[in-house]
């Protein structure tokens, strides 16, 4: 049903309205500017989101000879550290991590752990409570200055201290030595953990993926200082930037892959290897297999006793890693950034074939393609993805998940789980490698950013790609979560209940919703786009990419990083009520006949009757002077005075009015009431009488006056039938059964998912999930 009213009523109301909304409205200071919640902007970082004039950064390049024992699973290595202080203070010591200690039989991480006993308990579960006492963590031999002399250290579970022999002045270097040596890990065990070995019981030999093996040097910088919180396992890393000379010395039958360049690779490739090397330097449509299956399975059947080291190179990068094993089969393509070719490698076991040798390489070469478009042309000169059944990365190399079954059948899960790992970490050479934030304080600024970017590349990969985090729908579930399991996406990273949902698929969420529906693609990627170029090989902060997005773009965006950054409230915006209005145009005469005909159609009831009978015996009585009166007034006639006020309106009204009253035009008034608490903007699909539609999207300001409900007025030409809020789900609004109007059933997850295995034909007794069909 809708109401006719009168111009003039038309402006009263609207006049009311807005007083109403004024008296009503109910600030949380949702819309004010961030303000002191953000780090003061000061000469090294700027308020629009830039390095400041006088920005500076530490440096420390190392020279390391390290050797890998086979036969009892440990490394002893030796490094040479200049650490150049370019801050303006002055250092009495320094900080290194040990991160290896975090596995230690006394490390704090289980202490720390919280755990329960259940009814049944797998004996993982158990191992995990006990621990265990393997000699695990860093030996350190020795910390020297340059002379001979020993430096005092102090340790401090995975953090060393460095005590300087006398104070390092701004702008002076440092040079020291450490020796030491630890026991690798079991990876596959419970202790778990991203470096370690893993060991192949059927041919004897063992897969090393070596991250986190050496002394590292913490950062030091303008916004915190010495950065020296205990790793205890899930805040990641804070690195400083430098140049590496390493020599790994190995068994001479192992391959081996690494952050950085071959500098000998004549003294450990055999010729065959060598010019197949060469040809991988110019294939750009295919990756060339350099270790054929057929050369690794035979290297595998035999261990030999002579060594050889690998010499390599890596310029301005914040940590090295690498692999090694006999069992490699290793292949590698060319891929074309900017004025360079990159080159896009895979190592891995007969136990990745065959899905390895079909999509790694070619996957990592998609990866620098689609990462670099949207941020800058990758700088370095290898990629490296290592089969190693589990997904952690370095600067140029990173060890993925993605293993078929030994028949060599894999399901899709399989398949894409594989593709969306090795694009992850492969990312990560953009977020944190390059872009370099401080992992251990805000996971989400690498996780979320990297996650995000992954989005994009797998939708690149295929359209049809299943995504599992990017799309605003999926984050639903979490943020409807009870209020006490969740955090702000600002939490430090040992302190977050749901650590996936919250570092990972939030953020980047949020920047997805940022670029489609808040700032739109242009200006988002311009914005994000000069984020990363701004912060390359340095430290930035979230303020840094907060002030970058708004300065680079014109858009105020306090009130989306209060929202979904440093709060939990969820999207539940409900539309309340639609009142549907049109102008009444008609003449008096128009107006009294339509009247007439509304009176005469009305059903009879007990009022109606005997107001009639009233009249009709009031005129009876009357004085038949009187009766004259009572026969003839008539509610329904149109008397001089109704066409003088209306000539008189008409006259009153400019031309540009007169069309206005004339147009028919349809007004619908909506409502809207913000049950979750964050605000979002209003993504409205009208549904036409004619078969039609149309969206109007209003911007997250509506709410500024109003943060809990707030009404809009739309004129439409065409008579509306039905209209969905948030029709492309992509305000993440947790309930979407108060999304329609007129209200409709919308059906559960459940009973979508329901309908959807009944559509498959599957049976009572099927599991669609797991019906995933083998390649």
């Amino acid at each position: 049903m809708y109401r006719i009213f009168t111009f003039l009523a038309f402006a009263l109301m609207c006049s009311f309205a807005t007083f109403a909304q004024k008296a009503e409205r109910n600030h949380a200071e949702k819309f004010e500017q961030l303000g002191t919640m953000l780090r003061s902007p000061n000469v090294y970082r700027t308020a629009s989101g830039a390095p400041g004039h006088l920005y500076w950064q530490q440096k420390a390049d190392h020279e390391i000879e390290v050797e890998l024992n086979d036969d009892n699973q440990s490394i002893k290595g030796w490094q040479k550290v200049t650490y150049f202080n370019n801050s303006p203070d002055q250092l009495t010591y320094l900080w290194i991590q040990l991160d290896q200690n975090e596995r230690a039989a006394d490390s704090n991480t289980p202490k720390m752990a919280t755990s329960s006993i259940n009814p049944r308990m797998s004996m993982r579960q158990l191992e995990g409570i006990v621990w265990h006492d393997q000699d695990l963590g860093y030996k350190i031999n020795a910390v020297k200055t340059m002379s001979g002399d020993d430096i005092p250290v102090t340790i401090n579970n995975t953090m060393m201290r460095v005590d300087l022999p006398q104070p390092l002045k701004a702008g002076e270097k440092f040079e020291f030595t450490v020796d030491w040596t630890f026991n690798i890990h079991d990876r596959m065990s419970f202790i778990g953990g991203r470096p370690g070995y893993e060991f192949f019981e059927k041919d004897g030999n063992y897969l090393y993926t070596m991250a986190e093996w050496f002394p590292r040097m913490a950062v030091y910088s303008d916004f915190e200082g010495w950065q020296n919180k205990e790793f205890v396992g899930r805040g990641e890393f804070a690195l400083t930037f430098g140049d590496y000379k390493v020599k790994i010395t190995v068994p001479a039958d192992h391959m081996v892959g690494s952050t950085g360049v071959l500098q000998n690779p004549e003294e450990v490739l055999s010729s065959t290897e060598l010019d197949r090397w060469e040809q991988a330097k110019k294939s750009y449509d295919k990756p060339v297999v350099i270790r054929t299956q057929a050369e690794a399975e035979r290297l595998e059947k035999g261990k030999s006793k002579d060594k050889k080291t690998w010499i390599f190179h890596a310029e301005n990068v914040r940590d090295f890693a690498w692999t090694s094993s006999r069992k490699f089969i290793w292949d590698a393509m060319a891929v074309k950034q900017g004025g360079n070719d990159v080159m896009a490698m895979s190592y891995y076991g007969k136990e990745g074939n065959p899905l390895w040798e079909q999509y790694s390489t070619r996957v990592v070469a998609h990866t620098l393609k689609s990462y670099s478009a949207k941020t800058f042309d990758y700088p370095y000169p290898v990629a490296i993805s290592v089969e190693g059944s589990n997904g952690m990365e370095y600067p140029m190399i990173c060890f993925n998940y993605g293993r078929p079954d030994e028949d060599g059948t894999y399901t899709d899960a399989v398949k894409y789980g594989m593709i969306s790992v090795i694009i992850h970490e492969v990312g990560h050479n953009y977020f944190p490698m390059i872009v370099n934030s401080d992992e251990r304080q805000w996971s989400w600024m690498d996780e979320g950013l990297n996650t995000f970017m992954q989005f994009m590349a797998e939708q690149e990969w295929d359209r049809d790609y299943p995504s599992r985090r990017g799309p605003a729908h999926k984050i639903a579930p979490y943020m409807a979560s009870d209020q006490r399991l969740l955090e702000p996406i600002m939490t430090n990273s040992e302190n977050i209940i749901q650590f996936g949902p919250n570092a990972y698929a939030k953020p980047a969420t949020a920047l997805n919703i940022l670029r489609e529906t808040v700032m739109g693609r242009e200006l988002f990627d311009y914005a994000f786009k000069e984020y990363s170029q701004r912060w390359m090989f340095k430290h930035p902060t979230p303020e840094d990419l907060f002030r970058t997005l708004e300065d680079a773009s014109g858009v105020d965006l306090d009130w989306f990083w209060r929202g979904w950054f440093f709060g939990t409230d969820p999207v539940d915006i409900s539309l309340e009520s639609v009142s549907w209005y049109k102008l009444d145009n008609r003449t008096p005469a128009e107006k009294k006949a339509d009247a007439k005909k509304a009176f005469d159609k009305e059903e009879s009831y007990i009022s109606k009757t005997y107001n009639a009978k009233d009249i009709e015996e009031t005129v009876l009585e009357a004085d038949p002077a009187t009766r004259d009166f009572y026969n003839s007034y008539n509610p329904f006639t149109v008397t001089p005075e109704d066409e003088k006020a209306y000539k008189d309106f008409m006259a009153r009204l400019s031309q540009q009015e007169k069309d206005l009253l004339n147009s028919g035009l349809n007004f619908y008034e909506l409502k809207f009431k913000n049950v979750g608490g964050l605000v979002m903007p209003l993504i409205i699909q009208f549904n036409y009488t004619d078969g039609t539609s149309e969206v109007d999207r209003i911007p997250a300001q509506i709410w500024r006056l109003n943060e809990t409900e707030v009404s809009k007025v739309f004129a439409k030409k065409k008579e509306v039938k039905s209209i969905l809020l948030d029709p492309y789900r992509e305000t993440a609004d947790i309930d979407e059964s108060n999304n329609y109007w007129p209200r409709t059933f919308a059906p559960s997850r459940f009973e979508l998912f329901k309908g959807a295995a009944g559509v498959r034909g599957a049976s009572s007794g099927d599991n669609p999930m797991k019906k995933a069909q083998r390649k």
